[in-house]
């Protein structure tokens, strides 16, 4: 693939130079199209390289943690289906939606701090599905977590439209 474009603030994915100019020539905002949203946001969770290939992000222990002081694993589920979610959403291209429809986590060992990093990887890349691997390892490279997320990919509605963040008027500067 092309080269990766380093993006200033830590938070943004890095994107292949052709992905950010098929999207920048629609005007839409690829940052925050392909960002963690709502929940991602308020777990901590960030994108920090983002191809059709391979996702990866991370996502901090603390305040995602169960009663034992432990990540939970739904906050582990939530990791791997935002990476899973996108490398889907770059697979199907700006004329797609991905929408997850199975997810399936097996969690391996506790972690209670730091910072964990999720891989998203493609299994299976079709016209109307995708599928990806998703490893969760701790800051020493364990593997904490290992997912696998199937997205149904398809055609952008007008209802979906109106949801698709766009570019402000510089954007293809």
């Amino acid at each position: 693939m092309g080269e990766q474009t380093q993006v200033a603030s830590p938070q943004f994915p890095q994107f292949p130079q052709e992905v950010l100019d098929e999207y920048a020539a629609l005007g839409v905002d690829l940052p925050a199209l392909f960002s963690a949203g709502d929940l991602g946001t308020r777990m901590g969770v960030e994108i920090r390289e983002a191809s059709a290939e391979r996702v990866v992000g991370t996502m901090p222990v603390e305040g995602n943690t169960q009663p034992y002081g432990l990540l939970h694993g739904g906050a582990s589920a939530v990791l791997a289906e935002t990476l899973g979610s996108v490398g889907s959403m770059l697979h199907g291209g700006p004329s797609r939606i991905a929408v997850g429809v199975d997810l399936n986590c097996t969690h391996h060992r506790g972690v209670r701090g730091g910072l964990v990093t999720g891989t998203a990887t493609p299994v299976h890349r079709g016209r109307s599905t995708a599928t990806y691997e998703i490893v969760i390892t701790d800051e020493q490279d364990r593997r904490v977590c290992t997912a696998r997320l199937t997205c149904l990919l398809r055609e952008l509605a007008s209802k979906d439209a109106e949801h698709v963040p766009t570019a402000g008027p510089d954007a293809a500067s």
